[in-house]
């Protein structure tokens, strides 16, 4: 009896199934996808050129709600963005914004990291580009750093490891 009924599930499970084109596309986003208003993706794309640099993140840059939010606001710290040229977003605050920040940049995670209106990514690209030393050389082309301060960044980085 027991072989049977472990049988009939295996079974159950192998039987095809119907997939949906979305599922196809992206299947974490298979039952989550849904589209933004054009008025919200006008709003989203004024808000990641409103400054320079633009970070989505959970909580605040002096109080992040999560790792991964203070590892960004503190890479961006290591490399010396001024307050007036960043502008955070506390999507905790917001669960719509929460939402329309992922699908508007078709980035699943928070925080994101915007430069010059353009997205750069997450935590882990962001870590990334600073440990490669692209981050310097992205911060200094779109005007958010001087050379000076960038070289002065990487020698004070790497002195502390």
């Amino acid at each position: 009896m027991f072989s049977s009924a472990l049988r009939t599930s295996f079974t159950a499970l192998r039987a095809p199934t119907r997939v949906s084109a979305v599922a196809l596309t992206s299947p974490s986003l298979a039952f989550a996808r849904r589209y933004i208003t054009q008025e919200a993706r006008n709003k989203l794309q004024q808000a990641v050129s409103s400054t320079p640099v633009v970070l989505f993140m959970k909580g605040t840059p002096e109080a992040p709600q999560c790792g991964f939010s203070r590892a960004a606001v503190q890479v961006l710290d290591i490399h010396g963005v001024p307050p007036e040229k960043m502008k955070t977003f506390d999507v905790l605050e917001d669960s719509e914004l929460r939402q329309n920040i992922k699908e508007f940049s078709d980035w699943p995670t928070i925080p994101q990291l915007y430069v010059n209106g353009e997205f750069v990514g997450g935590c882990d690209i962001l870590i990334n580009m600073h440990q490669s030393g692209e981050l310097d050389e992205l911060l200094v082309k779109a005007g958010v750093v001087s050379p000076e301060e960038a070289s002065e960044n990487t020698s004070q980085t790497q002195s502390q490891n």
